[in-house]
């Protein structure tokens, strides 16, 4: 077969199939593959029918279709598949080739294979591709990384398949290794804190206030008409007017548990390693744990009783508090996500361009939304920015918003109502604008317990100190601590 693909595909799940669509779409010529070979055939009869996509039923047919260099793209399960792909593909490629990984990779995964096939003059891409069907089908937000030999070669096709917003393509080249794949990972922690907040603000106004679903869906319609517009905000409303065949909210028929995919636990895990309080995020993880014990939760509301308060406050002002403490949680999550890129960025040697990844995220991604034009102003302002709430725009937003936060916050505890990550975006706020924190006692108690030392006020940075509290401990301690 003449080569005359610009690039091959391999994995034609929905994602797959609508990422070929898109790229055919766009003036490129795309060869497929998948194991099941069936399905390229399926959807050559199908959904490309008419199209100038080309079918292959092995993978060196696939290769054997592809210009020079040749760019072959998997869009298969993260893990081992992925690597078996590679150790297929090897053989098959030449020095300057190139292999793309679109799908939802661990970090450190993507590091690894982009030494390895370094070393064997293959170039690797690794990029976290966002906005599901339908983003990948019309224009997705594409977050690559790993050998920047390669940006050069997949770039036109990238960025021409990408969303775009006011005439700027939602993708650009985010750092080496596995840059690309963090990106895409603290992307999906914050939506992942995202859809928690917008929960359980819903939850609040349906169990605190009595609120209906056509109540809700009007608020919400209404909220994304201002500073919380956004594409989460948006299909809320068109998820609460939704109906089921009896014409009742569908919404109130689906079972409350939620799944995941890993990549918030993952988000969680590296924020962990690298020391960053990444709270809100941690909680959005863990209330999706906590929902999936149904039968555990079904039992325990026989057994464990809560508050028997009834709400009686004015509807339009605590509508109004639970919008502000939906913005600020929600400034506090993204905070926090540009705390641990940063951290993540000094460990591994990354450059990464903070204003511009926000502009990736304007468009195409599940997180997309008004607010993001405000995060790339901040960095535009301070590049060097190490918190978004020292930004002016953002500390302003957030101080406005803690007063009918605060009272949303404790309306919900009277009332019994969880809310995890909005009340754990109010407590870190609190702790991260406090000047000193019970710490110093936490020090005492370590020292006093395992003589792990501990730093003075009135002394140094960096002069370590032990006590034998008991008169029994003696004068050895141990190393000391790090934070």
């Amino acid at each position: 077969m003449a080569a005359e693909a610009d690039i091959g595909l391999i994995g034609l799940a929905v994602m797959g199939q609508n990422l070929v669509l898109n790229i055919n779409d766009h003036g490129f010529t795309v060869a497929v593959f998948n194991r099941t070979t069936a399905k390229v055939d399926a959807f050559l009869d199908g959904a490309a029918r008419g199209t100038a996509v080309i079918g292959t039923h092995s993978l060196a047919e696939l290769v054997g279709t592809l210009k020079r260099p040749r760019r072959v793209m998997l869009m298969v399960k993260a893990g081992t598949v992925v690597d078996g792909f590679i150790e297929k593909l090897i053989p098959l490629l030449a020095q300057g080739d190139i292999i793309i990984d679109g799908g939802n990779s661990l970090y450190t995964d993507t590091e690894r294979r982009t030494a390895l096939l370094a070393d064997q003059g293959i170039l690797y891409v690794g990029t976290g591709i966002s906005g599901g069907e339908e983003g990948a089908r019309i224009g997705p937000s594409i977050m690559p990384g790993g050998n920047p030999g390669a940006w050069p070669h997949v770039r036109e096709i990238f960025q021409s398949i990408a969303a775009r917003v006011d005439g700027v393509p939602c993708c650009d080249w985010v750092g080496e290794g596995g840059a690309g794949h963090y990106v895409k990972m603290v992307h999906n922690g914050i939506e992942y804190g995202d859809m928690q907040l917008i929960c359980e603000a819903y939850d609040f106004m349906h169990r605190a206030m009595g609120m209906d679903e056509e109540s809700m869906q009007a608020v919400f319609e209404q909220w994304n008409k201002g500073v919380l517009n956004s594409y989460l905000i948006e299909i809320t409303a068109d998820i609460l007017g939704f109906k089921d065949e009896d014409g009742s909210p569908l919404s109130a028929h689906i079972l409350d548990t939620a799944g995941q995919k890993g990549t918030g636990k993952w988000t969680g895990i590296s924020a962990l390693e690298l020391g960053i309080p990444l709270t809100l995020i941690g909680e959005a993880v863990f209330a999706r744990c906590l929902s999936a014990m149904k039968e555990e939760r079904v039992l325990a509301s026989e057994i464990l009783d809560g508050p028997n308060k009834r709400f009686n406050g004015e509807m339009e002002q605590v509508v109004n508090d639970v919008h502000d403490a939906l913005y600020g949680a929600k400034i506090i999550s993204y905070a926090q996500g540009y705390m641990l890129m940063r951290e993540a960025a000094e460990e591994n040697s990354w450059n990464l361009n903070y204003g511009g990844i926000a502009l990736m995220w304007r468009g195409g991604c599940i997180i997309r939304s008004a607010f993001l034009d405000n995060i790339q102003q901040a960095f535009a302002r301070n590049p060097e920015l190490s918190n978004l709430l020292l930004d002016d725009f953002f500390s302003t937003a957030v101080q406005r918003a803690q007063e009918g936060w605060r009272r949303m916050v404790i309306l919900a505890v009277q009332q019994g109502i969880p809310v995890p990550a909005i009340s754990s975006g109010l407590n870190f706020y609190d702790g991260y604008r406090s000047k000193r924190l019970p710490a110093n006692l936490l020090q005492a108690q370590r020292d006093y317990f395992g003589a792990h030392t501990y730093e003075r006020l009135d002394r140094p940075r960096g002069e370590f100190f032990h006590t034998d509290w008991t008169g029994s401990g003696g004068d050895v301690a141990s190393t000391t601590y790090t934070v």
